[in-house]
């Protein structure tokens, strides 16, 4: 039998966080700007909409968020958040700060911000690691779209051990001054931002439904993972069903109410994401895209991703171009 039918076997069996695997892999995130700064007394700033995901630490003295779509939330000293898709926020020492007047917040990269640790704390002081984050998937990318705004490390620390252990280690690397601190606490905001989401999935805290919904169901969870694995497969309705061990009818009924939308349509976004990022940033040629996602002519695959997509491939080629040509302008520049 070729492997092209064999899938039920490869991932019949097997535990549900393992079937989680593949797709957790797909979200993985780097940091592209970290920096620390002391606030003192009475202090409010807005971060505006960022194309990438943001991320804060709070240490000292804890602070009040405001998110346009889910109103205030306290943080508390040793508190994380993670926006995935960089949502516009606010975060305040007070309620009464937040108004439309609210500065703007300059990012600094890594840690130009510069706080004399020699001179003692108050009790209004409050350290705040700031960041963004890139996922290795277009920010519109579904298994990113079904994320909450925000992602609290506060409501995941009881039952997850291991981040208070990295909220501790970037408390102290935070509040010191010691050799390469920065370096230090920057990737572990990296790897407490993938900490927070793992635990938000397999935890299932908040309002779950489409993909985090279906990656703990053991049935839908090892087709997503198939599918995940290698999205250029023919995945059609009876070899998805045969992957799950049910009839085509019940596969399809039970897929459209686990995910919210049927299988091939989400096969069909998840390739063209794929597509797009293949595209976009990695600079690859459309009749290598077309190919490795299992189409055999451009023209079809042109029409399914302008249909997902709203716009054609040539479009995503052409974005790469221009931030190349932007990143070639600004070094001829210095």
């Amino acid at each position: 039998m070729s492997d092209k039918h064999n899938h039920s076997s490869n991932f019949s069996g097997r535990p549900a966080t393992d079937l989680v695997d593949p797709v957790l892999r797909s979200l993985w995130l780097t940091g592209i700007k970290h920096g620390r700064r002391r606030l003192e007394g009475s202090w409010a700033y807005s971060f505006p909409e960022e194309s990438n995901a943001s991320f804060h630490f709070i240490a000292g003295q804890g602070c009040w968020l405001f998110h346009k779509a889910h109103g205030y939330r306290w943080l508390e000293a040793g508190d994380a958040i993670l926006l995935p898709r960089g949502d516009a926020h606010v975060l305040a020492r007070t309620r009464q700060g937040v108004g439309p007047g609210t500065p703007a917040f300059r990012c600094e990269a890594d840690f130009d911000d510069p706080i004399e640790f020699q001179n003692e704390h108050t009790n209004d002081t409050c350290l705040m690691f700031y960041g963004t984050m890139r996922f290795n998937l277009d920010r519109l990318h579904p298994l990113i779209d079904m994320m909450p705004s925000i992602l609290h490390a506060g409501s995941l620390m009881r039952d997850q051990p291991a981040i208070p252990a990295l909220i501790d280690a970037m408390g102290c690397e935070l509040q010191g001054n010691r050799l390469g601190s920065g370096a230090i606490v920057s990737r572990l905001a990296d790897v407490l931002a993938a900490q927070i989401i793992r635990s938000w999935v397999e935890l299932g805290y908040g309002d779950v439904e489409g993909w985090a919904a279906a990656s703990r169901d053991p049935n839908i969870g090892r087709v997503l993972a198939a599918i995940h694995s290698d999205p250029g497969q023919d995945w059609s309705i009876l070899r998805l069903a045969q992957v799950m061990g049910a009839s085509r009818s019940l596969f399809a009924h039970r897929f459209k109410t686990v995910v919210g939308e049927t299988p091939a349509q989400y096969v069909a976004r998840i390739r063209m994401h794929l597509a797009h990022k293949w595209l976009a940033d990695d600079g690859e040629r459309v009749t290598v895209v077309y190919e490795r996602l299992g189409y055999h002519s451009e023209p079809a695959f042109s029409r399914a991703f302008k249909r997902v997509m709203g716009f054609a491939p040539s479009q995503s080629r052409r974005r790469r171009q221009g931030r190349v040509n932007r990143d070639q302008g600004g070094a001829n520049r210095r």
